[in-house]
């Protein structure tokens, strides 16, 4: 794990490291901040990532809204005087 710091100060040994297929850590006072690894392996983790979720459309027509399991709130509307 690097500091944000020693980050800057070794870029070229952090990237290295993570070209070399291991994902370095950079903390931020204290705090993890960010994970530098290969481009390679953000593609691979993407793809991964994009493959197990489901289309927007799908998500939405799987909602079990149609059995009226959701009670809906009937409020009227207010008075409003010009």
């Amino acid at each position: 794990m690097w500091t944000l710091q020693d980050a800057k100060n070794k870029f070229s040994t952090v990237v290295d490291a993570a070209l070399a297929g291991t994902p370095q850590e950079v903390t931020r006072r204290g705090k993890p901040a960010v994970v530098v690894l290969s481009a390679t392996e953000y593609h691979q983790l993407l793809k991964q990532a994009q493959s197990r979720r489901g289309s927007f459309t799908d998500h939405l027509l799987s909602y079990p809204g149609g059995d009226d399991s959701v009670e809906r709130a009937h409020a009227a509307p207010r008075p409003v005087d010009f």
